[in-house]
């Protein structure tokens, strides 16, 4: 029962690439004929109860879509000017601070509110490595200090872990990591930019601003985790507010419209719906997997590989409640297993990047690029040309330092 959710991965992969038109026309119903095996076989032909794993991927599905959906109407709504001639040194430090904005208003809500002026900054010279590292840095490891920063350190916050600790235990890997991919980032945009003639942004439009508050409200919702309806009812009211005052100069100047957010959603209907069998066997075969005495360096790579590929959220309460299990409980965890603890918060976090599915961010930043003209590598060519060069000898290098 894997298989269906094998086989949508790979048609996201190589269809696009291969038969774009027909594959724009026809993968709302592709999701749909995917996704209806898994719902049916855990409907009609398991035992009872498994209708409420049915029921728990739908409210964890559509938690998911109303935050990324109110997090890009609002950030929609908020134009940045960009003004002058932008360098690579310039380039360098926006992804930065990106990458410190992304643990105030998390990955998904710093990837919405600076894809556009980031785009805009280089639109005299787009080239697929601005969107990739944007990908890198802000979509995913620029969000690993902070429970508000990704949806696995959130987790775990509610789970237990003190809101500072993982700011305490992995600032250096996150320091490092920042330290060079910024700086890889660095060299790759000099060699464009000297190849690439220029020309100074002369844009002098920027509003909006109100929406901060908006895209504040969405940020404290996160943290009301009960009940759900109260914190995705004050997202999609945020989202209202914004949208109806939003001037229409403000959404056109930021090429605002439904299709990206509509894409995206469609295709983690998908992933939700056929990833059911994977989630419970990894949530039930943890334990077995990571054994009676599991190495950090386990943990490491079978949580970030799986992360990679699945939902990171889930692979974080997986292997925390097992590893909770090897330690004595969460508390114990924190103290005697910070080390195993630690791996697991980098991976879960970092390994988000190696895939264009890996988070939720990466793909809406994919979307919303292409649809602003960008040309992007299909998701073969993101892993190949680009994950496996940078990002695993990085991972490596985490690996080698922090963990092993």
């Amino acid at each position: 029962m894997i298989l269906p959710f094998a086989l949508w991965l790979a048609l996201i992969a190589m269809l696009p690439q291969f038969f774009s038109q027909w594959w724009l026309r026809h993968y709302g119903k592709l999701a749909l004929l995917f996704a209806a095996p898994t719902i049916g076989y855990y409907l009609f032909v398991l035992p009872a109860d498994a209708s409420q794993t049915v029921l728990r991927t739908a409210h964890d599905f559509l938690s998911f879509v109303v935050l990324i959906g109110s997090l890009y109407v609002v950030a929609g709504g908020i134009h940045i000017a960009v003004q002058g001639r932008v360098g690579p040194w310039q380039n360098m430090c926006f992804l930065a601070l990106g990458g410190l904005a992304a643990n105030v208003f998390g990955t998904t809500g710093a990837s919405m509110l600076l894809i556009r002026p980031w785009l805009r900054l280089n639109e005299s010279r787009p080239a697929a490595h601005h969107v990739v590292f944007f990908i890198f840095i802000v979509a995913n490891i620029g969000g690993g200090l902070t429970p508000i920063g990704d949806p696995p350190l959130l987790l775990g916050f509610l789970k237990g872990v003190p809101f500072w600790w993982v700011l305490q235990h992995c600032w250096p890997a996150w320091l490092l990591s920042m330290g060079l991919l910024l700086a890889a980032f660095y060299v790759i945009d000099r060699r464009h930019y000297a190849g690439v003639p220029t020309v100074a942004n002369s844009e002098s439009i920027s509003g909006g601003w109100w929406n901060l508050v908006f895209l504040a409200v969405i940020v404290t919702a996160v943290f009301l985790p009960h009940p759900w309806f109260l914190r995705e009812g004050l997202m999609l009211a945020a989202a209202a507010g914004s949208y109806l005052t939003t001037g229409k100069k403000i959404h056109e100047a930021n090429q605002f419209h439904f299709e990206p957010i509509l894409e995206v959603a469609v295709l983690f209907f998908g992933i939700f719906a056929t990833m059911m069998p994977a989630m419970d066997w990894l949530q039930g075969d943890a334990q077995s997997i990571l054994g009676a005495n599991p190495s950090p360096a386990l943990v490491y790579w079978s949580a970030g590989g799986l992360s990679s590929v699945l939902d990171n959220a889930p692979a974080y309460l997986a292997f925390a409640s097992a590893l909770s299990g090897v330690f004595g409980g969460m508390t114990s965890l924190t103290q005697a297993g910070a080390a195993h603890l630690a791996a697991l918060s980098i991976a879960t976090v970092f390994f988000g990047a190696v895939t264009y599915i890996g988070n939720g961010p990466n793909l809406m930043v994919k979307v919303i690029a292409e649809k602003q003209g960008v040309r992007l590598p299909s998701f073969p060519g993101y892993f190949f040309k680009w994950a496996v060069p940078i990002l695993l000898p990085l991972l490596f290098i985490l690996w080698m330092i922090f963990v092993r």
